[in-house]
């Protein structure tokens, strides 16, 4: 597994080499397609992301001390943006979810290119990857979680 730090150079040179928005948001779908496929007994209530205008469910688990996101969107872009953040945070640590932000949202120019509604969205699955990171750090310092 790539170092977190590498992974967010990778997707900003991966941005940076497509010239414009179109293009970006064609990769950004792109990425959504190449998702593995969320099982369908993995889509219930409880693994939707609150704050999504889209419907994402994101189902997670802990596999030798790494966190392990599957996801899965109604819509295009939307899955498209679960799927580089199940690529940034999949398969780290609970501590280096915690404490690694995606910068690659600002530094990409992101941020003034989505709706305010999948801003917001794209806030919240970030928010709910870090939560369940936490949680997993939690049980893992506590002993009931394998480390």
């Amino acid at each position: 597994m790539a170092d977190i730090h590498e992974i967010q150079l990778q997707i900003i040179n991966e941005f940076k080499s497509l010239s414009d928005w179109t293009e970006r948001y064609k990769h950004i779908i792109k990425q959504g397609r190449n998702l593995e496929p969320l099982d369908d007994e993995h889509k219930v209530e409880e693994n939707l992301v609150r704050g999504c205008q889209s419907q994402v469910w994101l189902h997670t688990r802990l596999e030798d001390g790494k966190v392990i996101f599957e996801a899965d969107s109604d819509a295009a872009i939307t899955k498209g943006l679960v799927a580089l953040m199940v690529r940034f945070y999949s398969g780290q640590t609970p501590e280096t979810i915690i404490n690694t932000d995606p910068t690659f949202i600002k530094k990409i120019g992101m941020e003034q290119h989505l709706s305010p509604t999948r801003s917001n969205g794209l806030a919240s699955m970030v928010k709910q990857m870090k939560i369940y990171a936490m949680a997993y750090k939690t049980k893992m310092e506590k002993g009931q979680a394998k480390a």
